[in-house]
């Protein structure tokens, strides 16, 4: 065949337009998920568990049926690859898995949209424009050992198993045995990093997660970006006591600094910005009986810049350490994870408008205050998400939900950008 032939073809597919996604069989697959691994507590795809590995035998069903053999790689990621006219792939997806009793949405609209997406390209006499490759993260949400973005920082490159060595989930297990039961090597995981060589741009459907859109429309907007993420594990050491025989003037009471702390560490988005939360608060002995000698607080810290988010971290240590040094106790902090704040694409971003503005007539851009797999893939290719509204602005909850009308225009304006991304 000579050059002009295949400029010709190529030319010819590029021309031709995108197959359409059917929003209704992704939404349906989701409802399906849901009955797998839901209940009237919520999801339960908690990484590496039970439940985790039902919803990826049902997401390799799906791939299955349109003909894709998925794989792992090194650090559990799940992958399906469609060939196409041209190379790198466009990388589609997001994450199955869940936090404890969280939504029947969060991560899984992602991948069934991805779903979607590489469905009706199956279903067509012809070949996408580039490859197209679906990826379904391992442990976005780090539920288990505190650790978010595992799968997808392996493949940016940000992935260092030995801070992660020591974790341990709330059972005591630690987190290389549980990945070992999963067929991951822990110190093998960045191994994964050589798949970003096959692909060229990522793109995730996500919910909102926030009030925003719900409160102010539209049901659906392009991502500029992601906020900036410090979590810290405090620690506060005091005196364990008798809770009858020890004074209330003599006592150096762990829990009650830790307490305060806690309230302080509220108040510093209303002089820095950002968010403020403690999410975990834990005491030993942990008995009535006993004044508390440690308490350990897990608090994370949120801000779209990344000098803010600095002085949020001066300001949660200063707190910390003046509640502490007011019960006589001393205290210390240990890194959990950290993330810079990650814009995306300006190219992908303006792209993603305009498929908004095709489905709904807006083109209004949100800076995403959750964390996602996006925010790692933008470190190392152009990357971009689309949100669809969470009603009550509530998730990694039962009640998590968005209405279907809603759904399905993120999934008609997802599969728009990923067209234009295509071409």
């Amino acid at each position: 065949m000579s050059g002009a032939t295949v400029a010709s073809e190529s030319a010819r597919h590029v021309s031709e337009p995108a197959p359409r996604v059917d929003a209704r069989r992704v939404i349906a697959d989701l409802r399906a998920l849901d009955r797998l691994t839901g209940g009237p507590d919520g999801a339960r795809r908690v990484c590496w568990g039970e439940e985790w590995r039902v919803a990826r035998d049902f997401l390799t069903e799906l791939l299955v049926e349109i003909g894709l053999e998925p794989e792992r790689d090194e650090a559990g990621n799940l992958w399906a690859y469609m060939n196409g006219e041209a190379t790198p792939a466009l990388a589609v997806g997001s994450h199955v898995d869940s936090v404890p009793t969280g939504g029947w949405l969060d991560g899984a609209l992602g991948v069934m949209a991805a779903v979607g997406v590489l469905r009706a390209w199956a279903g067509v006499d012809q070949r996408p424009p580039r490859a197209l490759a679906l990826v379904d993260w391992a442990d976005e949400e780090g539920a288990r050992f505190g650790r978010s973005l595992f799968g997808s920082s392996a493949v940016a490159g940000t992935l260092d198993p030995a801070e992660l060595a020591d974790l341990r989930d709330a059972g005591g297990e630690r987190i290389g045995s549980v990945l070992a039961a999963n067929g991951v090597e822990l110190a093998r995981a960045p191994e994964a990093a050589t798949r970003r060589e096959r692909f060229g741009a990522y793109l995730e459907l996500h919910i909102e997660q926030g009030p925003m859109l719900e409160a102010e429309g539209p049901a659906i907007a392009a991502v500029s970006g992601c906020v900036g993420v410090e979590r810290r594990r405090f620690t506060i050491r005091g005196q364990a006591s008798h809770a009858g025989a020890t004074p209330m003037d003599r006592r150096r009471d762990a829990g009650l600094a830790a307490a305060d702390a806690a309230l302080r560490i509220e108040q510093l988005p209303a002089r820095e910005g950002g968010v403020a939360t403690t999410g975990s608060l834990r005491l030993e002995p942990g008995i009535p009986t006993a004044v508390a000698g440690v308490a350990e607080l897990l608090v994370d810290l949120r801000h779209p810049d990344a000098a803010g988010l600095e002085r949020m971290l001066e300001a949660a240590q200063t707190a910390v350490g003046d509640a502490a040094a007011e019960r006589r106790c001393e205290a210390d902090s240990e890194l959990v994870w950290r993330i810079d704040p990650i814009p995306f694409d300006p190219q992908l971003v303006q792209a993603a408008r305009e498929s908004c503005r095709e489905v709904v007539g807006s083109d209004r851009v949100l800076t995403s205050g959750a964390l996602h797999d996006a925010a790692e893939m933008a470190r190392v290719l152009p990357a971009e998400m689309i949100f669809c509204a969470s009603i009550g602005g509530i998730s990694h909850a039962p009640e998590e939900d968005t209405a279907e009308e809603d759904l399905a225009a993120g999934i008609e304006a997802y599969a728009a950008l990923a067209s234009r991304a295509l071409t």
